[in-house]
């Protein structure tokens, strides 16, 4: 079989087959250790590259497309985050995570400011189910916004490194030239082997260069004509979530089985059912049975929380900031105090048994048992 790669023929003497690329061997691959920074590479003037190295030297095993969580200490106060993986596992020595500078994130920031070689920082995983080890298939889309290209480029990079016979088409969008990340990386995978087509989208010039190539946003046309049989292809999406929306419809409206699209965000929306404020007399509301009263101590605003509703859930439709990423129990970042009150809890090992005890829970897998406290 041959694939055809920026106009040079890639010649195999074995017919194609689907990648296999099970290369998480269960639990022998979970790490929690401390790691030193190797090494800080900037890649756009707001993303940096920080390649962490173990201080207890093993291989990582995980999937392309796999996250980890960080626990970094500022201020005298833990933090954790989640952050995807952005090296292959195919590299297993060192492992590498690609991080945005958020406006008022306050790790992001204090990790682009702050941390620097030589220092250090816990990290936990590997975690998450975003990878194509998952949907094995001949031919994939990835289309991705920011530094939603991270999960992207472990994928790539693993295709790339396994000289997998498969065809990629990668689309990626950026606010201008500048900010398209590792881009002269992706057009070297392009012309090296991997039968991968880079289509990159600005919607601004940068002052260094003015942007010939696709302008504007992801749309329909704009994606069938850069990929015009992407109905055969197995879809990553990564980005922020307004992004997300908007591909999910452009690939609906080019009759893409929603079957083959697969998403990654650690941002959790507000729920489409709107929950409903507790007036100053609580006594005259009429509740559905099963509905719970939350009051939320430091914010001072108290919600109903209706049944099949978590307490995170909660928070954010009444606009109560819990901070969040994986929104499943893995992570561990929203962890809160409950000062009072019970909840239902059904975590993926986000939180240890010694936090539970001392009243900590995870808000975005907990749903209430009868009223509840909580210190946010």
């Amino acid at each position: 079989m041959s694939a055809i790669t920026n106009g040079q023929q890639r010649v195999t003497s074995v017919a194609a087959a689907a990648p296999q690329l099970s290369l998480l061997p269960g639990a022998e691959g979970a790490f929690d250790q401390v790691m030193l920074c190797k090494a800080v590479i900037a890649l756009t003037p707001d993303v940096s590259t920080y390649v962490l190295e173990p201080l207890t030297p093993q291989n990582f095993t995980f999937e392309p497309g796999q996250y980890v969580v960080l626990t970094v200490e500022i201020n005298g106060e833990q933090h954790e985050r989640c952050y995807t993986i952005s090296s292959p596992p195919t590299r297993p020595h060192l492992l590498t995570i690609t991080v945005k500078r958020v406006p008022n994130g306050v790790v992001s920031n204090w990790l682009h400011d702050n941390f620097r070689v030589g220092q250090q920082t816990l990290v936990r995983g590997p975690l998450g189910e975003f990878s194509l080890v998952n949907y094995p298939a001949l031919k994939y889309l990835f289309l991705s916004a920011g530094s939603g290209v991270t999960p992207m480029l472990s994928m790539t990079r693993t295709l790339a490194d396994l000289a997998e016979d498969c065809n990629v088409a990668f689309v990626h969008s950026a606010r201008s030239p500048v900010d398209i990340i590792a881009r002269s990386e992706l057009a070297t995978l392009a012309g090296a082997g991997l039968a991968l087509a880079v289509t990159n989208i600005c919607e601004d010039d940068s002052p260094e260069e003015r942007w010939t190539g696709q302008r504007g946003r992801l749309t329909a046309p704009l994606l069938a004509a850069s990929v015009p049989d992407v109905a055969a292809r197995e879809v990553f999406i990564c980005g922020p979530p307004q992004y997300m929306r908007a591909a999910h419809a452009v690939l609906a409206e080019l009759g893409v089985d929603p079957g083959q699209v697969h998403q990654e965000s650690f941002t959790l929306e507000v729920p489409a059912v709107p929950l409903t404020a507790v007036p100053d007399a609580p006594a005259e509301v009429e509740r559905e049975a099963g509905t719970a009263s939350l009051h939320f101590r430091r914010s001072g605003i108290d919600v109903v929380c209706p049944p099949g509703t978590t307490v995170l859930e909660a928070a954010t439709a009444a606009g109560v900031v819990i901070r969040s990423s994986c929104g499943q129990g893995l992570c561990g970042t929203c962890k809160s105090d409950l000062v009072s009150g019970q909840v239902d809890m059904q975590h993926a090992g986000g939180i240890r048994p010694r936090e539970i005890a001392a009243g900590k829970f995870l808000p975005c897998c907990a749903y209430p048992n009868g009223d509840l406290v909580v210190d946010a």
